[in-house]
């Protein structure tokens, strides 16, 4: 569960992390770094999908949206039968948490600043 998150700041589970972070069903990947900082690519998250085999994927894209999404990673979830929810990450978080609570087996990636 996400405690809270704020701009360059996120609490799971109580362990506060200052950097990126990918959020797995069992475990915390911190310090995630992409290829290109303001876009996920699939070379950036293609492991942590086929490690989880998630239902659903959410990526938080920042406090302010920045980070994009590319089509190459939009369509390989859509492939394989997983939700994307991009959404902001304050938004995000909320969407995670809930997702959590419903049962879902969820993956997460948290852009932290912009």
């Amino acid at each position: 569960m996400i405690d809270f998150y704020q701009f360059g700041r996120i609490s799971i589970n109580r362990e506060i992390f200052a950097k990126d972070v990918i959020v797995f069903p069992d475990r915390i990947q911190g310090n995630w770094w992409r290829k290109e900082g303001h876009l996920l690519q699939l070379e950036d998250i293609r492991q942590a999908v086929e490690e989880s085999d998630p239902e659903v994927v959410v990526v938080g894209r920042g406090k302010f949206g920045v980070m994009k999404i590319s089509a190459e990673v939009k369509e390989y979830l859509q492939n394989r039968n997983i939700r994307l929810y991009a959404e902001k990450s304050d938004r995000a978080v909320k969407t995670y948490n809930q997702l959590l609570k419903s049962g879902k087996r969820v993956l997460a990636a948290f852009h932290l600043t912009c």
